[in-house]
């Protein structure tokens, strides 16, 4: 998965829709007319940087659901909505949003920094060093705010990543 990760914070109206969805088709069809409307309010863009950024926050593996809730819920965590070999969306629920953005608002870019040192990344497809590091954290404060604010709406979030 090298795709570009985005995280959207829906709105009501778009979490009953998304959760009604009767197949691929219809959760595609929404997540598209959500990524059109792009409300840059409800939008946080982690580029390539999820990957390292979910290692980082669970485990070192790129995987769904490894580590500990509520950190492994951030990226890859939640309930998989589309897997496609193309697309993958994956959604958290708002109680669980609220939970991400406690455990975020105790991450700095100092914890990050030690979890890239010390984890291994099987199979990464980015270079580890100082580089590729200093790209991950860069997006730190907006993923935290995201939440945040997510979580101060009773927002649901879904990651998207084109593969």
């Amino acid at each position: 998965m090298a795709g570009r990760g985005v995280l959207f914070a829906l709105a009501e109206g778009e979490r009953a829709r998304l959760l009604g969805c009767g197949g691929d088709g219809e959760v595609m069809a929404l997540v598209e007319e959500v990524e059109e409307a792009w409300d840059e309010a409800w939008v946080c863009e982690v580029d390539k940087a999820w990957d390292a950024l979910h290692r980082c926050l669970t485990d070192g593996r790129l995987e769904y659901g490894n580590g500990e809730f509520p950190l492994s819920h951030v990226i890859l965590g939640g309930r998989a909505m589309y897997e496609g070999e193309d697309y993958v969306v994956r959604y958290v629920e708002p109680g669980e949003v609220r939970a991400v953005a406690g455990a975020l608002g105790r991450v700095d870019e100092g914890w990050v920094r030690r979890r890239y040192a010390e984890l291994e990344f099987e199979e990464y497809q980015g270079v580890r060093g100082e580089e590729d590091l200093a790209y991950t954290v860069c997006f730190l404060p907006d993923l935290r705010e995201f939440y945040r604010r997510a979580a101060e709406e009773g927002r649901a979030v879904v990651f998207t990543v084109d593969q």
